[in-house]
């Protein structure tokens, strides 16, 4: 696939983090990009390992199969670096994102030798002081988008806006607490590519 990128999301059922891949595609084709969102579907209960992925293309997309080497992978539950081979197929030139307090010299040693790019992201932290509770999809949402670039920060923040709005009508407080997530995940991302 040219002109476009390939996203693998792992979570845990109940995290999120099949919302946030389908989030993300439903925000990137409102941004115009042709998109595909979907899980890979296994035993669905909730806090089993799951996996969700994103194709985000310029161009018409063609292929229909899971992702085997993608640009990015998306870490929602950092439990998961024990059992599961994450950074399995993971392109060099891309990135992994990881949902952890800790700092990622902490991280590596369970990346079994990636060598490209790593971020971490509190995104528990960042929920429970944006939402109250652990919710740790919106963060990691955000996240993604700032290290892949896959759409600017204002359209990607307006369409959240509008998707939120949309499905929280009568919650503005649920609404508030996702927006400063997202702006706050960004944050933190940008400033850990800085540095």
């Amino acid at each position: 696939m040219k002109n476009g990128i390939e996203i693998r999301w792992h979570g845990r059922g109940g995290q999120g983090a099949k919302t946030a891949a389908l989030l993300l595609a439903d925000v990137a084709f409102k941004t115009g990009q042709n998109v595909q969102g979907f899980p890979e579907y296994g035993p669905e209960r909730m806090g089993a390992p799951i996996t969700a992925f994103n194709r985000i293309s310029t161009d018409k997309i063609r292929v229909h199969s899971n992702i085997y080497h993608p640009d990015y992978v998306v870490v929602v539950d950092e439990t998961l670096l024990e059992s599961v081979d994450v950074t399995a197929g993971l392109k060099e030139e891309g990135a992994i994102i990881v949902n952890t307090p800790k700092a990622k010299e902490e991280i590596l040693p369970h990346l079994k030798g990636y060598q490209g790019r790593v971020f971490t992201v509190d995104a528990r932290k960042i929920s429970m002081n944006t939402l109250g509770k652990n919710f740790p999809n919106s963060p990691m949402l955000a996240a993604t988008v700032a290290v892949s670039k896959v759409m600017p920060r204002e359209s990607f923040i307006k369409e959240m806006r509008a998707s939120y709005e949309h499905k929280f009508a009568k919650k503005p407080e649920v609404i508030d607490g996702n927006m400063k997530a997202l702006e706050l995940a960004f944050d933190v991302v940008e400033k850990d590519a800085q540095g």
